[in-house]
């Protein structure tokens, strides 16, 4: 059920006559629970939940690797490797 049909069901004025279970208020009910069961969307939340922990991993590795040791240590790296093949 689309989020419209959900908030005209809460805003439909109902009387004490449509207060007894009639056929109407059952279906309105099974719309409603149908509504609050759906999941769409939830997938996408989750990629955006695993996006922003991605993010926040690759923001501490970048913190990591701007460091003077890591910066010399990946140096000596390059240049004994540059200089061992040559």
């Amino acid at each position: 059920m689309q989020i419209s049909k959900f908030c005209s069901y809460l805003i439909t004025p109902r009387s004490r006559a449509d207060a007894a279970p009639t056929l109407s208020n059952q279906s309105r009910l099974v719309g409603l629970r149908d509504a609050l069961r759906n999941d769409v969307g939830a997938a996408t939340a989750e990629y955006a939940i695993a996006t922003m922990a991605a993010v926040g991993l690759a923001g501490v590795l970048v913190g990591i690797l701007k460091g003077n040791i890591v910066q010399q240590l990946l140096t000596n790296l390059i240049t004994g490797a540059l200089t061992f093949g040559g």
